[in-house]
């Protein structure tokens, strides 16, 4: 059993920064792969970035690539996922969700496992 809470979202301009982070609590977090996704009003949750187990291999969005990078401690039960160059398209719920399958950097969200609660982006232009 994983229990995700994210934290780290807010109110930011057009071509800013924020950092989500997402802790983790159960001593296995560090064999789970780790995804955010996000859902914007009247929209499907879609993929933004998945990372495996080790952190070693991560997979983006197209629509995000060259902006987030995503991360993860093992050590704090945590990942966390770094944007920059918000654009008001960005604003969304975002959530942080677990896949029992480590390796898999899976874009699909029916492959996860556990999901937090969200925390709100909003970018205003």
């Amino acid at each position: 059993q994983v229990h995700l809470v994210e934290s780290g979202g807010g109110l930011v301009q057009a071509g800013g920064s924020l950092r989500l982070s997402c802790a983790a609590s159960g001593r296995t977090f560090s064999s789970y792969a780790m995804g955010w996704f996000r859902q914007a009003p009247g929209k499907e949750r879609e993929f933004v970035t998945a990372i495996n187990w080790s952190g070693g291999n991560t997979y983006y969005a197209d629509s995000v690539k060259g902006r987030f990078t995503i991360a993860r401690d093992n050590a704090k039960n945590t990942v966390y996922l770094q944007m920059n160059s918000l654009k008001p398209e960005d604003t969304a719920v975002y959530y942080c969700a677990a896949n029992q399958y480590g390796s898999r950097l899976s874009v699909n969200r029916y492959d996860y496992d556990y999901w937090g609660q969200g925390t709100q982006v909003t970018v205003s232009s």
